[in-house]
This record gives C-alpha cells, structure tokens and sequence, in this order.
C-alpha cells in the first residue's frame, strides 16, 4: 500500500511511505523529483506506478501538476501540463488500463467545473474530455470506472445537493446521462463501488444531514433499485474518511463522520444480490405435437 501527501495546519506534504502488510513495515517514498506538496488530490494505480494529480499547494492555490511514481525504482517521473486540465480538488479520477481520467471537482473552492481530461502515461500526454451532453458541474461526487465507462455521480454545485450523473466513454468522447427515476436522494461526500455489473452508491450527507442510505444502478439497463436500511450502518458522511470496497461479494464500509469532526470506527458488509439472468422460455409439454405446413 502506497500513501502520499497530505496536509497538517493547511501545509501540503510532499512525503509518503509504502507499507509492507507481510512484514507489518513501512519504507519512506523518495522526495527527490516528487511533486510538490498538496492535499486533496487524487491517485491512481496503473499496475506499476501510482500517478497523483491535482490538488491544494497552501490552503489558496489548487495545482494542475503530478507525478509517477514506481515503488520498484523508488523515482519520481513529473507529468506534463501541456492540455492538461485546470487546476482542482475535491475531483474524481479513475484508472482505465491505459490511461487516467480526471473530471469535476472546484479550480477555487468557490467554483465548480465539469472539465476533465484523460493522461495517458505510455505518451505523456493530455486529451480534453467533451463537455458535450456532460453532467451539470460538481466537485465531491464520485466515479467508477466500469471497465468501457466511466460512470460520475452526485456531489454538489453551486446551487446544492445533486442526484444526477452520467456515463462517459473514453473510446467515443461522449456522456449518457445516468437515469434519475428511482435514483437515491441528492448527495455528496458519499462513497461508490463498482460490482462487476452495478455501481452502489451509499452514505454521504444531504445539507448537513447525514444518510445511511443508498442505490444499486445497472448500467445496462438504466435502472435504480435502492440499498435495503435494514442492520444497515448508522448515518455519516465524508468520502476521504468513508472508506468502501467490493470484495467481489460484498460492499464493505467503515469509518466517516457525523460532523467532519468527529470520527467514526464502526461499518458494515452489504451483500448485493446477485442480477438472475431472464429464463428462456421453453414450449410446454404436449402430446403428439401436430407439425405446421
């Protein structure tokens, strides 16, 4: 596991450390060629380096730089600018394979945007994601990567709370909006995952108030169908500290906050039903049956 970054008293750090979970050791990231220090950025990992963009520099300054780095060299590679998408926090990217997406988030912290761009590391280059069809702009939603699609959702802009989104395809440049019918309430700071055949959004706070609740979306066939509240875990919200994952099984989700002060160590496993697929019909039984001339 690889962390980077972070801030203390509104200070960025340019440090990190890998950790070892066989050895129960952690061993420093070198700060020779590392981006410079920030918080609220973004990581990806590529299958051998974690590339890290974006983010806040002193508390007033959002960044529009990154870097590479391969834990097997323990070297920092600086990512170009040129095309490269304004500076931002509080955005989403994913990992397609091949290259990064970057989209949403605020270049201000009075301001959102929904601009995006794709990185793709083999070449060092930047390609502008369309605005066409593209959700409204937000910063603090989230997005998964489905494996053709990457799919936005919720967060906030400057009028309040959203529950809309959209599906963005790399191969085509193009947005599908994601349906609103049956989709969870309005929300940000919430978390996601991605099944292998749906994204479960859940959790998150709606002006303030926390939520425990949540919704399974099937891309294939645009549809909502909302996350069971039963035994499920009490209401918090903030996605940095709202960890979720996807054993491959079940959604996994632990800590957050009721308050952004306070924190939380409890959660709980969701287990999705697994989509059955629709029996082909089969011709009932008879005698004899007459053939048709």
């Amino acid at each position: 596991m690889i962390v980077w970054g972070g801030e203390t008293s509104d200070v960025g750090f340019n440090t990190g450390g890998r950790y070892n979970p066989s050895t129960d050791s952690w061993t420093a990231t070198s700060t020779t060629n590392a981006p410079s220090g920030r918080f609220s950025h973004t990581a990806v990992w590529t299958g051998n380096e974690m590339i890290v963009w974006g983010g806040i520099t002193d508390n007033t300054n959002t960044t529009n730089t990154g870097g590479r780095y391969n834990p097997s060299t323990d070297s920092w590679t600086a990512i170009s600018t040129a095309n490269a998408p304004s500076g931002r926090f509080i955005h989403t990217t994913v990992w397609t394979g091949s290259e990064m997406i970057v989209w949403g988030g605020s270049p201000d912290n009075m301001t959102v945007t929904n601009t995006g761009g794709r990185y793709n590391p083999s070449t060092d280059t930047w390609t502008a994601t369309s605005t066409t069809n593209a959700p409204s702009a937000r910063a603090v939603h989230t997005a998964v990567w489905i494996g053709t699609e990457m799919i936005v959702w919720g967060g906030n802009n400057d009028s309040g709370w959203l529950n809309s989104g959209g599906r963005y395809s790399p191969s085509t440049d193009s947005w599908t909006a994601t349906s609103t019918t049956n989709a969870p309430e309005a929300r940000d700071f919430h978390s996601a995952v991605w099944t292998g055949t749906q994204m479960i959004v859940w959790g998150g706070e709606d002006n303030g108030v926390g939520l425990n609740t949540g919704g399974r979306y099937s891309p294939g066939t645009d549809t909502w169908t909302a996350t069971s509240t039963t035994n499920a875990p009490s209401a918090r919200f903030d996605q940095t500290t709202v960890w979720s994952v996807w054993t491959g099984s079940q959604m996994i989700v632990w800590g957050g906050t009721t308050d952004f002060s306070n924190g939380m160590n409890t959660g709980g496993r969701y287990c999705a039903p697994t989509p059955r697929p629709t029996p082909t019909p089969r011709p009932r039984p008879r005698s004899f049956p007459r053939p048709t001339l």
